[in-house]
């Protein structure tokens, strides 16, 4: 097992902690999932599936990543290292995307603009 394999399985494990940890203080249907420039959110997905299709997508990228290092491992490089970034940038972009829909539902740049009309 790669030292980058423990980073993802972690990352995983963290990705389902903070669903179970989220999940009953997210009350809304759906979670945004994009935000335009402005901070306003740009589609939405439901919550089961905004919750749960990261570590999903994970796993189907690792499996895709597995399978082209054992058929043809001449022409795949730096898996290490691209598997930590992975497993990082995929970990902090889930808990930023929960946070923000436990939180109302509210980018921070829509937060800002309601503080600032009250």
């Amino acid at each position: 097992m790669l030292t980058a394999d423990i980073v993802f399985v972690v990352a995983l494990i963290l990705m389902a902690g903070c669903n179970l940890y989220f999940a009953p203080r997210i009350k809304a249907d759906r979670i945004a999932m994009q935000w335009s420039v402005s901070g306003n959110p740009t589609w939405h997905a439901p919550k089961l599936a905004a919750m749960w299709g990261p570590l999903a997508l994970a796993v189907v990228i690792r499996l895709v990543i597995w399978a082209a290092q054992n058929t043809t491992p001449d022409k795949v490089h730096g898996v290490e290292i691209g598997l930590i970034l992975f497993s990082a940038i995929i970990l902090v972009v889930h808990v930023i995307t929960l946070k923000i829909a436990a939180g109302g539902g509210q980018s921070h740049r829509q937060a800002e603009l309601t503080d600032q009309q009250n």
